[in-house]
């Protein structure tokens, strides 16, 4: 019962969610456009539950030459690959807006955590050239869902490693319920209007106001 509950929260939201946001579909196909050309949609290989793959959709934040590296590595702050517009749409998380069509789909949840790439390796002083896959923790994590948001996309900075970030995952698989999924999206909300997805120092002194 408690996961059809979610399910149900899930396809709700997503539907509200599509039709209130078909506006800024077509306002983010046209900049991208102007600033970068075709695609404006990116389709990626994720690892979803029990580690099936399935397809990702995301507005295109990134340059052209990025989705042909044959070892996919975490954008970090700053990072070149990422275009102006495309920097805009990471601050507020919109390149993520077309993963609704994931949630209806079910291959994805509101909430949980991130979906990996396959081919994703973690670079880091503490863990040089790790497989995602090797990193303590994944199991767990591969028996839920991945989410549009979560604990570690909520109060994490982007460059965070995994390993830290699967840490917040684990914590929210133990206490997962329906008040939290709400908290957290709202949360997600927030940090959307303020723009401020890429900014640890003011995402986190938000957050711990609240």
């Amino acid at each position: 019962m408690k996961l059809f509950v979610k399910r149900l929260f899930d396809i709700s939201l997503a539907i509200i969610g599509l039709v209130l946001s078909s506006w800024m579909w077509v306002f983010i196909s046209i900049c991208t456009i102007i600033e970068d050309g075709f695609p404006i949609l990116i389709k990626q290989k994720r690892i979803g539950k029990d580690n099936r793959i399935f397809k990702s959709f995301k507005f295109r934040s990134m340059i052209k030459s990025a989705s042909r590296e044959k070892v996919s590595r975490q954008a970090s702050e700053n990072d070149s690959r990422i275009t102006n517009f495309g920097n805009c749409l990471r601050k507020t998380a919109l390149d993520e807006l077309p993963q609704l069509l994931n949630i209806l789909k079910g291959d994805m949840s509101f909430v949980g955590p991130r979906p990996l790439l396959p081919l994703e390796i973690e670079v880091s002083c503490e863990c040089d050239n790790l497989h995602v896959c090797d990193i303590q923790g994944y199991e767990e994590r591969a028996k839920v869902l991945p989410g549009l948001t979560g604990i570690a996309q909520v109060y994490a900075p982007r460059d965070l490693t995994r390993v830290q970030k699967f840490k917040y995952d684990l914590e929210y698989i133990k206490t997962q319920n329906l008040w939290l999924d709400m908290k957290l999206i709202l949360f997600s909300f927030f940090i959307t209007f303020r723009a401020c997805w890429e900014k640890r120092g003011i995402k986190l002194g938000f957050l711990e106001r609240q």
